[in-house]
C-alpha cells in the first residue's frame, strides 16, 4: 500500500477498528502492537510534525524488553547510549558518581542498564517499525469532538482537507497531559504541582566534554546540569527556575543563567534546538476508561521527570492495552477490557510516588538510581487475570510476575531464548519436563512447547528449571505481553483450558484479530 507523507491529507480507507489520538511514544507502541496483530486503526496527531525534543530520555530495562518483543530494541539501543556517569563539580574539585547502580546482566533478565535515548530519537525507531508494518501516523489531524454509544464511538477531526466524522469500534487517547481526549470525558486529573518549575533544553555547547552528565550546584535555587545526547551532538540542559519569572530559553539567556549559577566563562550555549519551561507536577486521572474510550500514557498520568518513569510508564500502558483490543474485537468477552485499568492505574500511583521520592533525593549532591527505577519488579499478581497458586511461595516468579527469559536449546540442535519464543502477538504454554500430549488442543494465538522427553526445547544449562522454580510436570502459561498469567501440573490444566477460552483463544476456529 502506499503510504501518506507525515501531514499529508488522510486516504478514503475502511473505517478503523481502533482510534488513536496521539503520536507519541504511548500512541506509537499501540499502533505497532495493533498492526502486528492486523488490526485496523487510524493514528493521529494534531502537531504538524513529530516531537523534536529529547524529554523522556531515559529506557529503562522492562521497556527496553517491550521494544525486542516490537522488534524494535536493535535500533533504538543503537541511537543512544549507557548513561554517562555524573560528575559535580564542587569547591573541592569534580567528582565523579554513577547516576545508576544496576547489576549485571542475567539469563532471567538480559537488560540491566538504562538507555539514555534521546525521545525524538525513540519515537523515530517506533515510526521506522510502524513504517514496515504499513502504517504511519497522520499529522496535523486534530480530533475536536466525540461521541459514543453502545456499538462505537464517532469522532470529529480536523484534518489540512476540512472536518471528517470517523466511526471506530474503541478511541484510544495518547494526547498527553493537556489530553483533549480526557477533558471532553471530564474526567478528574488530581494531584498536586510539586513546588518546582524548571527549564528543559536541547543545546549546543562549546567547552564541555560529552564524557560525562556535567551538574553544578545544589538545591533548587542554585543547579544547573549539561547532560550528552548520545546519538547526536547536543546536551541536555536542565536548571530548575523560579516561579512567576519568564525565562529567556534563547542562546544568550541559558548562557547567562549558566554562568551565573557557576562562574564558569568557558562554558558557551551555541545553539538551542528545542526548549520547555515547566511546572513539575505528579497527577493521575480518576479512571482510564468511559465505555469505548480509554486513556493511556500521559493523558492517564504526568511524573515528575526524576527516575525516567514517565514514558516507560506510558510505552507500558499501551503494550497492555494492544492485545486486549486486538482480543476483544477478535470475539473474546468484553470485561477482558475492564482488567486494563485494573492493572495500569496502580501501577501508575506507584510509580507516581517513586518519581517524587527521587525528586526530593535530586536535591542532595550525589544522587543516584537503583533497581528501583528499572520497573523489572512491577506486576499484575493481584489481578482478575492471574491465576493464583499459594503452593508456588518462595519457589519462584508468583503468577502475574514477569515472566523471565532464559537460554534454551531447540531439538534441532540451535541456541535460543525464551524471549525469541514469546517474540510475536501470540500467548505461549510451557512444559517442563512434560507430556505434550497432556496439553491443550492447539488453537490459534497460543504457542506451545514442552522439554523432556519428545519435547521440542532442552533445558540445556537447567536456566529455565531455576528462573521459573519449576517441578517435573509443571506448566507456565505466558501472556502476550510477558507476564505469568498461570502456573499450573498436568492435573490442573483443564483450568487452563477454561482460562485460554475467556481471553479469546477458543479451539475451533480463528479469531480474525491474530494472525
Amino acid at each position: 500500500m502506499n503510504l501518506p507523507l507525515e501531514g499529508e491529507a488522510m486516504p478514503r480507507v475502511p473505517e478503523p477498528e481502533v482510534l488513536i489520538c496521539g503520536a507519541g511514544a504511548a500512541g506509537l507502541t499501540l499502533a505497532i502492537d495493533l498492526a502486528r496483530r492486523n488490526v485496523g486503526f487510524l493514528l493521529i496527531d494534531k502537531a504538524a510534525g513529530p516531537f523534536m525534543g529529547s524529554r523522556g530520555k531515559g529506557i529503562q530495562p522492562r521497556s527496553q524488553e517491550v521494544f525486542e518483543d516490537l522488534g524494535v530494541i536493535d535500533r533504538v539501543v543503537a541511537s543512544g547510549g549507557e548513561y554517562p556517569v555524573q560528575r559535580f563539580y564542587a569547591d573541592e574539585g569534580p567528582v565523579d558518581r554513577p547516576a545508576i547502580r544496576m547489576s549485571d546482566p542475567t539469563p532471567e533478565e538480559p537488560y540491566q542498564i538504562p538507555l539514555l535515548v534521546p525521545q525524538f530519537l525513540t519515537e523515530r525507531c517506533l515510526r521506522e517499525r510502524l513504517a514496515e508494518l504499513g502504517h504511519a501516523p497522520l499529522y496535523g489531524h486534530e480530533l475536536t469532538g466525540i461521541d459514543q454509544d453502545d456499538d462505537g464511538v464517532s469522532a470529529r477531526i480536523a484534518t489540512p482537507t476540512g472536518e471528517r466524522t470517523v466511526r471506530a469500534a474503541y478511541l484510544v487517547g495518547a494526547d498527553g497531559g493537556r489530553s483533549f481526549v480526557r477533558k471532553s470525558l471530564d474526567i478528574g486529573f488530581p494531584g498536586r504541582t510539586l513546588g518546582v518549575r524548571a527549564v528543559v533544553a536541547d543545546v549546543r555547547a562549546d567547552g564541555v566534554s560529552a564524557d560525562a552528565w556535567h551538574r553544578w550546584g545544589q538545591g533548587t535555587d542554585a543547579q544547573v546540569s549539561l547532560c550528552p545526547l548520545y546519538g547526536t551532538d547536543l546536551f541536555q540542559y536542565q536548571a530548575p527556575v523560579p516561579f512567576g519569572v519568564d525565562i529567556d530559553v534563547s542562546a544568550a539567556g541559558l548562557t547567562a543563567l549558566f554562568r551565573e549559577r557557576t562562574g564558569r566563562t568557558d562554558i558557551v550555549i551555541r545553539e538551542v534546538s528545542w526548549a520547555s519551561v515547566f511546572e513539575m507536577n505528579a497527577r493521575l486521572a480518576d479512571t482510564y476508561r468511559i465505555g469505548r474510550v480509554f486513556l493511556a500514557g500521559d493523558a492517564a498520568h504526568v511524573h515528575p521527570p526524576t527516575g525516567g518513569q514517565g514514558l516507560n510508564t506510558s510505552v507500558q500502558d499501551a503494550y497492555n492495552l494492544g492485545w486486549k483490543l486486538a482480543a476483544v474485537l477478535g470475539g473474546a468477552p468484553g470485561p477482558l477490557l475492564d482488567s486494563y485499568e485494573r492493572e495500569r492505574r496502580p501501577i501508575a500511583e506507584a510509580v507516581l510516588g517513586l518519581s517524587e521520592r527521587l525528586l526530593e533525593a535530586a536535591k542532595s549532591r550525589y544522587a543516584s538510581r537503583g533497581r528501583e527505577v528499572s520497573q523489572l519488579d512491577l506486576g499484575y499478581v493481584d489481578s482478575s487475570l492471574t491465576v493464583p497458586a499459594s503452593s508456588r511461595r518462595d519457589k519462584g516468579p508468583l503468577a502475574g510476575e514477569r515472566a523471565p527469559d532464559a537460554p534454551v536449546t531447540g531439538a534441532g540442535g540451535l541456541d535460543t531464548r525464551l524471549f525469541s519464543l514469546f517474540q510475536g502477538p501470540h500467548w505461549t504454554l510451557l512444559g517442563y519436563e512434560a507430556d505434550r500430549a497432556a496439553a491443550p488442543a492447539v488453537r490459534k494465538g497460543l504457542h506451545i512447547h514442552t522439554t523432556g522427553p519428545r519435547g521440542d526445547l532442552n533445558d540445556t544449562g537447567g536456566h529455565l528449571r531455576d528462573a521459573y522454580g519449576l517441578a517435573v510436570g509443571e506448566w507456565v502459561l505466558v501472556r502476550p505481553d510477558g507476564y505469568i498469567a498461570a502456573i499450573a501440573d498436568t492435573t490442573n490444566l483443564r483450568g487452563i483450558e477454561g482460562y485460554l477460552d475467556t481471553v479469546g483463544l477458543r479451539t475451533g476456529g480463528a479469531s480474525p484479530g491474530w494472525r
